[in-house]
């Protein structure tokens, strides 16, 4: 299965957001989007989910067009840069509202078992968001879009992470961003650029030099 966003104008008043962008997402890969802050990154997974509505899109699902919003199709799911699970709820009762095995969570991440009985207010901001990456990934959707998703998690989790999205890819078409770019480059087979309102598919590591989203000698 795969998923293509297309011809995306997005205008906040009188200033140009996204201007006729194009991305794919395919069944099996992980697709990176890279860009400076303010780009539009985080407003195109929006626009993909369908909670931001734009100026102009086209969205289509293996080449036919799709016009209600994705999130009414049990296809996608959504990770946002904020929490996604209320904070009075308790962990475990996150787990089971997600139908996702808490036993299956603690052999990654065993130190998680001292919150059993937690609510998620009693968790840092990283631990937070390893259990809502592990439930996101675990999740039934065939297309999951996360915004930032390593954002405050501990070198220790991260390892295990991104062994878990590489196993779930090939099932899903996954789509995400990230401020720390060797994140994105590492993990993604798709990457695209977003820069004054445009994407571009990068086909070489050095393109990102050459568009200057990277200073000369980074790579």
């Amino acid at each position: 299965m795969n998923f293509e966003i297309d011809n995306v104008d997005l205008k906040f008043g009188s200033k140009d957001i996204l201007s006729g962008i194009y991305l794919k997402a395919e069944e099996g890969k992980i697709t990176g989007i890279l860009g400076p802050n303010g780009s539009g990154k985080s407003s195109l997974l929006k626009i993909f989910f369908g909670s931001l509505q734009p100026q102009n899109k086209l969205i289509r699902i293996n080449s036919k067009p799709v016009l209600k919003p994705l999130y009414t199709s049990g296809l996608v799911k959504y990770l946002p840069q904020h929490s996604l699970i209320p904070g009075n709820l308790k962990i475990k009762k996150a787990f089971d509202f997600y139908k996702i095995g808490w036993k299956e969570f603690l052999d990654h991440f065993p130190k998680f078992e001292k919150y059993a009985s937690a609510n998620m207010h009693q968790l840092s901001g990283g631990e937070k968001r390893v259990a809502e990456i592990y439930l996101s990934l675990k999740s039934p959707a065939k297309l999951l879009l996360m915004d930032e998703p390593f954002s405050h998690v501990a070198p220790l989790y991260l390892e295990q992470l991104t062994a878990i999205i590489r196993s779930e890819k090939s099932g899903k078409a996954i789509v995400m961003t990230d401020h720390m770019y060797r994140h994105i480059t590492e993990l993604a087979d798709d990457l695209y650029l977003i820069k004054n309102g445009c994407s571009r598919k990068i086909q070489h590591l050095k393109e990102l030099e050459e568009y200057h989203y990277l200073n000369p000698g980074t790579l």
